[in-house]
């Protein structure tokens, strides 16, 4: 059987009886230590996901502690998800699977371990700062500089590790799953590093080099390809080697895998945009990443078809193995997320479904199903071979496999509701040609059970799991741990390819070659894209009467990005009639040029805030932080009353002023050694007559003060009519 067909743990080329054999041993040491990890971390990420999913419908879980509200845990979760749970899952499996498919211990115990306890350390930085509102804002890259540099020297250690693994290999031909493999290293390199690139100003803060629109394109170019090189180029190469040996079949089409993965790494590096339709971001770039998003339904599908189809005449098995079970419901939520995605995509569907829960449900049908279901195949499959024996219990698998599909079906199918329910009452107009719902607060309270029916789907996905731990330590207790796993295999005989191979296999024997090729393959689309926003000044047009953000109103964003509340609110109005009718006028690309990093977000929970400047008195945003029900009845929004009392920190100005000088805001030189104090000091004591004006005491170096400012100052750089519905009078929705 050939090496690129049916991942094979014993040599089988010709002439190997003629080789001397080698003996050595597989490391699996650090295989259950990552398949620990995997587990642990899973239940706290699925535990934070339950918290902020019941504080929708339930404030009061909020707690009215800084810690632990949703704007603060949301990345919690997130992060805990995708970098814990899924990145040790990643990691578990390929140490495990590449050791077989090259017939070579890893390289390093060393860089294994290093790998190991460095990740954990990561996790749980962000564990910690995360909670205390020491973010960047950016979505899936949340955590602060010095983190960011130890995210780069842990994964340049595993990068290090693979490919010296694959170097001293005893197999000549590189099987499929490592190809992904080589993808997701190098790939997830150039994307955290590029999108992280930022300009400290402190040991806890830093501002992105890029600003606004810039670093929007940026951000999604590295968001959209942390789900494809992170979620789904390692999962997809350990689809590729778990599949066919739990199954005992071969891949189903090895021309297909080559077509799969060149189109998969090639298409999606240009998709990132399509996060961006209807914003300021120009319109080739948004017409760019929609081709290429539909295009990626092709390589998606076809790589989904060819696990799928692997499994002919082996659906018997499938009833009977709870591991392939989970493996079935996780390829083809693959394939529908990825049918769904380009979808989504389409300028006219994503003009219903942005900013809604229908892109949630998009979301969580991936991680729930492929990367989450296709763990738990691994976790099951690999623990009875760690440890020689057998699963304890088939029957409480069985009981995981149909709990966690109850509550991924609990938890989508209710967001879907929620999203299409919010996109229309968004766009509804009445007879008289006026919205329907002005009031955003009428629409977050019509989509309330649909959030209880989710928190039900996460509890069960959660149950599921906790039976899964259970299973996997009973089994672990009925056999022996085999750390180190003697194996044997011919010893290298050189890696020259006989002349008679040409094409792909002749590739999968230069591992050097490959990877430049597969490099080149994925920076093409991201040059396309990103290079012209920087050397053509007309994307990013400025508006003269647009200006730096005051001192005081510097602070008071950083406080709006310390709580979280771009996870709730956008502060991007798209130009369509029902947005300009809520919020004013559509929202301008020169309007950004000295936002960093940008605050555009993804999701509404609230109402946009990009005009929300001058709508108000300051009394009435003052009131609304300190009690938001008493603002709004049935609003899920927590109160934030440390603002209130909690000394605004004037003494890092200086820095961060410094900092933002350097990424091309035009402060003047000097103004943060005098000047900025002073007039951070004025405008702090204007708010203080405004709020005493409505009847609000307060002190002029409290952090409510800059807070207010900063909101005040969102979109009055420019001229913009006012709303022209009641929508311009009525409350600002409250919202988590």
């Amino acid at each position: 059987m050939s090496s690129a067909s049916l991942p094979q743990e014993q040599a089988n080329r010709p002439g190997a009886a003629r080789v001397p054999m080698e003996v050595f041993h597989y490391d699996n040491a650090i295989v259950r230590a990552f398949a620990i990890a995997t587990a642990f971390w899973g239940l706290v990420g699925f535990s934070a996901g339950l918290l902020i999913a019941c504080q929708f419908f339930w404030p009061a879980l909020n707690l009215e502690l800084p810690f632990t509200t949703f704007g603060r845990i949301r990345p919690l979760h997130t992060n805990a998800v995708i970098f814990a749970f899924v990145g040790n899952g990643m990691f578990m499996g390929i140490y495990y699977s590449l050791q077989r498919l090259c017939k070579a211990r890893m390289f390093s115990d060393f860089l294994s371990w290093f790998n190991f306890w460095g990740w954990q350390a990561i996790i749980v930085a962000a564990a910690i700062t995360l909670p205390l509102g020491l973010t960047t804002s950016k979505e899936y890259a949340e955590l602060e500089w010095p983190i960011d540099i130890a995210i780069a020297v842990v994964w340049v250690a595993f990068t290090i590790n693979l490919m010296g693994t694959i170097a001293k290999r005893r197999e000549k031909h590189m099987y499929v799953a490592i190809w992904f493999y080589i993808a997701t290293a190098f790939t997830v390199a150039v994307l955290h590093i590029f999108n992280s690139l930022a300009i400290p100003a402190g040991w806890f803060k830093s501002y992105s080099l890029y600003a606004g629109v810039q670093d929007a394109l940026v951000q999604w170019w590295y968001g959209h390809n942390a789900v494809a090189f992170f979620l789904t180029t390692p999962y997809l190469g350990m689809m590729y080697y778990y599949l066919p040996k739990a199954a005992n079949r071969p891949v189903f089409s090895y021309r297909l895998s080559i077509i799969h993965f060149w189109a998969l790494i090639f298409i999606y590096i240009w998709a990132g945009p399509h996060h961006l339709l209807y914003t300021a971001l120009p319109d080739w770039a948004q017409s760019l990443g929609m081709v290429f998003s539909v295009m990626l339904v092709a390589p998606s599908w076809g790589g989904m078809l060819n696990g799928l189809l692997t499994l002919r005449g082996a659906w018997d098995k499938v009833r009977q193995d709870p591991m392939l079970k989970f493996m079935v419901v996780a390829v083809t939520a693959y394939g529908m997320a990825t049918l769904e995605g380009p979808t989504l995509a389409i300028k006219s569907v994503n003009a219903l479904s942005h900013y809604t829960d229908w892109t949630i449900a998009h979301v969580h049908t991936g991680a729930l199903g492929w990367n989450g279901f296709l763990t738990f195949s691994v976790l099951y499959w690999l623990f009875p071979r760690l440890y020689n024996t057998r699963l304890w219990s088939v029957k409480l698998a069985n009981y995981h496999f149909w709990i966690a599909l109850l509550g991924m079906m609990f938890y989508v199918v209710p967001m879907y509701v929620s999203g299409v329910t919010q996109g229309l009452m968004w766009k509804q107009f009445n007879q008289d040609g006026f919205l329907q719902y002005p009031n955003f607060l009428e629409i977050v309270m019509q989509i309330i059970p649909m959030h209880r029916l989710r928190a039900v789907g996460g509890f069960l996905y959660i149950i599921g799991a906790v039976l899964m731990v259970i299973n996997l330590f009973k089994t672990a207790k009925s056999g022996r741990f085999l750390a180190e796993q003697e194996a044997q295999a011919p010893a290298p005989v050189g890696r020259e390819t006989p002349a008679r191979e040409h094409g792909h296999r002749w590739l999968e024997a230069r591992p050097l070659l490959f990877t430049t090729l597969a490099i080149v393959a994925i920076l093409v689309g991201g040059l396309v894209e990103i290079v012209p926003m920087y050397l053509i000044p007309k994307n990013v047009p400025t508006i003269s009467s647009v200006k730096p953000y005051t001192p005081l109103e510097l602070l008071g964003r950083d406080i709006y990005i310390r709580e979280g509340c771009v996870g709730c609110h956008s502060q991007m109005v798209r130009p369509f009639r029902s947005e300009t009718e809520r919020y004013g006028e559509y929202s301008k690309a020169g309007e950004f040029i000295y936002d960093h990093p940008f605050l555009w977000g993804s999701k509404r929970s609230g109402p946009d805030l990009h005009r929300v400047g001058g709508k108000y008195p300051d009394a009435w945003h003052y009131g609304h932080m300190e009690d938001p029900q008493g603002f709004s009845s049935g609003s899920i929004m927590p109160p934030y009353p440390w603002l209130l009392t909690r000394k605004l920190e004037t003494n890092q100005l200086p820095a961060r002023i410094r900092a933002l000088r350097r990424t091309g805001v035009p402060y003047p030189e000097g103004y943060e050694n005098g000047p900025a104090q002073k007039d951070l000091e004025a405008q702090a004591a204007q708010v203080v007559a405004n709020l005493k004006a409505g009847s609000v005491e307060s002190e002029p170096d409290r952090e409510i003060i800059a807070l207010i400012a900063y909101l005040q100052r969102l979109g009055t750089d420019i001229k913009a009519e006012p709303a022209a519905t009641p929508a311009a009078s009525a409350p600002v929705a409250s919202n988590p």
